[in-house]
């Protein structure tokens, strides 16, 4: 069933509406709906002949392009209205004129006020005609019909009115959606190649000096190269997440990995200082990857802005929440300006989406970063 359903789907528009016309065709030659008819004028009726299914064809067909071709097809089934009314051809084929009402006023894009005009126009002197034929209608009558026929075009306008609403909305929502993916996208590139660029640059730096000791230049090397390959492998990682199709995988190390980034950051040369208190929660939600973050951040300022000096990382796990506190001896409050600022800001948006508290500033001779996250929060 839902196979022909979607063969029905991918026809044209005007194969779908097509049946609709075909469908009053038939019901015009059901006896049981006679007197029912959709007419003006009040003239007697007369049976069909030969001009009058000519008639006929012309006011039912047309609702097959009363979606594809809105202005034809109204333009079409008025012209079978008129000529039926005038040849006092009473079917229940009048009520396509409704329907291709509804549509127009829907569908049409171009000239919708010429279009309104002619039509009053044209009604206008199809009531005069009927007039002249000897109808009873009178100007009431004639004035009830033509507002039914100016409310189905309103009642079409306000759906017409909707749908644009409505993509418009979607269009906000897509481009709110592109935008914060742009976003999340450079933040999860600054988080991921920043600390391991920092770190390779420190470290080439330091090989410089280290000329008169193979040794030590041999694991300065070695360092940069393993670096290297760290940040090859997590953009590796962040382009498979970004692929359509591939698993939703964490995006970084969770919180018992922190010792790691502590162990490169020190290879770096940076003397790190690293406490970790009580156990974590067995549900953190994204308070982990969060933590790890304001650590990872917190390091490479310090490669950046406190090199060589002490850095003192203290995170502490309880049942409700994680706290992360990275403190360098030196201040780096000014260099951190000067390169933007949007690690910081990406930390504190992060934190903030989770409903915990994110300070960054200056100490007492040095630079601090300090957050609380409530663990069990939104992935």
């Amino acid at each position: 069933m839902q196979r022909l359903l979607d063969r029905w789907r991918r026809l044209d528009v005007a194969v779908r509406d097509l049946p609709l016309g075909l469908l009053l065709a038939a019901l015009s030659f059901l006896p049981v709906l006679r007197g029912h008819e959709t007419q003006v004028g009040d003239l007697p009726g007369r049976p069909l002949d030969a001009l009058g299914f000519a008639v006929l064809a012309l006011e039912c067909l047309p609702v097959a392009l009363r979606r594809k071709r809105p202005g034809v097809s109204l333009g079409l089934i008025a012209l079978g209205f008129t000529l039926a009314s005038l040849g006092s051809y009473h079917t229940v084929a009048g009520t396509a004129l409704g329907i291709a009402l509804l549509s127009a006023g829907a569908h049409l894009d171009r000239f919708r006020r010429t279009a309104i005009a002619v039509l009053t126009a044209v009604y206008v002197g199809l009531a005069f005609a009927l007039t002249g034929l000897g109808s009873a209608e009178g100007v009431a009558g004639f004035a009830v019909f033509y507002v039914l026929l100016a409310v189905t075009w309103g009642l079409g306008a306000w759906l017409r009115s909707t749908r644009a609403a409505e993509a418009e909305r979607r269009l906000r929502v897509a481009e709110a959606t592109r935008a914060a993916e742009r976003t999340r996208i450079a933040r999860e590139l600054h988080d991921v190649v920043t600390h391991h660029v920092t770190a390779m640059v420190v470290q080439a730096e330091a090989a410089r000096y280290l000329t008169a000791a193979p040794e030590r230049l041999d694991r300065s090397l070695q360092a940069v190269g393993e670096t290297g390959r760290r940040a090859v492998t997590d953009l590796r990682h962040l382009l498979d997440l970004l692929e359509p199709g591939r698993g939703a995988e964490p995006r970084t190390p969770p919180v018992g990995r922190l010792l790691t980034l502590v162990e490169q950051t020190r290879q770096a040369g940076q003397p790190v200082e690293f406490t970790e208190q009580g156990t974590p929660a067995a549900s953190t939600g994204s308070a982990d990857l969060v933590a790890y973050r304001v650590v990872q951040e917190g390091l490479t300022n310090a490669l950046k802005h406190a090199r060589s000096s002490p850095t003192r990382v203290v995170v502490r796990h309880r049942d409700s929440d994680i706290t992360v506190e990275v403190a360098s001896e030196r201040s780096a409050a000014g260099p951190a300006v000067s390169g933007g600022g949007r690690g910081l800001a990406g930390l504190r948006e992060r934190v903030d989406l989770l409903g915990g508290e994110f300070e960054a500033g200056a100490t007492e001779g040095g630079f601090a970063i300090r957050a609380r996250i409530p663990a069990g929060g939104a992935s």
